[in-house]
């Protein structure tokens, strides 16, 4: 058994207990979560509730969480790239390619079939311990909790916006300066696979700083407040500069001006968004200390960078 907390936040005073559970710990059922308030497991402040009373904002819930097998995925032997790994936690690099989750399309292969036959215990946690996910395409850190004291203290950073992201992208067009994108996201109106910047949609904040610039790219760093699906994409191409690659978001294909062969040849060679989570950190679940890593650009990206900046030289010779 394992103890979870969590404060109830004051957006959620007035709501039920059970609900502000399924709020809080989303990752368990709403029939797990009443059985637990009525069987003791659930302490409001130190005391007893029943699933139907009101809570008033700032409590503080304790969970003694049972841990069982919530995921029937198979195991597959998939090799993963460590790059840290401790009894609780656990941080890969992942490549572009590779789905992190399960779903329509993609129900083996993933990498949550590979964590599954590295760690077979992970099968008692919500989604294999994935806190967060990254696109199929895009490359880079992802962090995974290996109890469910972790997950819970992830989940909770991820939460109040503790945990440390940043991605390296190559966005079509030249950019002056870097700037902050405030838009929210949700669902776009008529194909419910994409998501755009609407006004019923969730807050999302992007940060974005101009690294290198080409005549008509920009290598960029990206830092995220929020953790919209598709955010960066979406907020990218909302500002009319769209990720290199991007088949959702990026429009119709274009060339730069005064664009060499092999350049031309790079850029329509590369069939997925330049992206690529760089950087993760956050404090150790267990240790509380500040934890962080970072991985290079993978080839693909080094390759399209060479390419632009060869001919950008070329162009300054000429």
């Amino acid at each position: 058994m394992t103890r979870l907390t969590a404060e109830v936040p004051l957006e959620l005073a007035g709501m039920r207990l059970d609900q502000a559970l399924a709020e809080l710990f989303g990752d368990y059922s709403r029939s797990k979560l009443q059985t637990w308030i009525k069987s003791g497991r659930v302490l409001v402040n130190g005391s007893m509730l029943k699933p139907k009373d009101k809570l008033e904002g700032g409590e503080e819930i304790t969970l003694d969480a049972e841990p069982e097998v919530v995921i029937t995925c198979e195991p597959e032997e998939i090799p993963l790239d460590i790059i840290y790994e401790d009894d609780s936690l656990l941080i890969v690099n992942k490549p572009a390619g590779l789905v992190v989750h399960p779903a329509v399309g993609n129900w083996s292969g993933t990498l949550l079939n590979a964590l599954l036959h590295h760690a077979p215990n992970l099968e008692t946690l919500p989604r294999a311990g994935i806190i967060h996910r990254i696109d199929k395409d895009t490359s880079g850190l992802l962090m995974i909790a290996k109890t469910l004291q972790a997950h819970n203290s992830l989940a909770q950073q991820l939460q109040d916006r503790e945990i440390t992201r940043e991605y390296l992208a190559i966005a079509r067009g030249r950019m002056t300066a870097g700037g902050t994108v405030d838009e929210p996201i949700g669902r776009h109106p008529t194909d419910r696979k994409r998501y755009a910047v609407k006004n019923s949609g969730k807050f999302a904040v992007t940060h974005y700083r101009v690294i290198q610039r080409f005549t008509g790219h920009t290598l960029i760093r990206v830092k995220l407040e929020t953790g919209r699906t598709h955010q960066i994409r979406v907020h990218m191409a909302h500002i009319r500069y769209p990720l290199v690659g991007d088949q959702v978001y990026g429009g119709r294909f274009q060339m730069p001006p005064h664009c060499s062969e092999h350049l031309e040849q790079a850029l329509r060679s590369f069939k997925r968004q330049a992206l690529h989570a760089a950087k993760l950190g956050l404090r150790h679940p267990v240790t509380d200390e500040y934890l962080e890593w970072e991985q290079p650009l993978p080839e693909d990206m080094v390759n399209l960078l060479e390419a632009l900046a060869e001919n950008e030289q070329q162009q300054t010779l000429a």
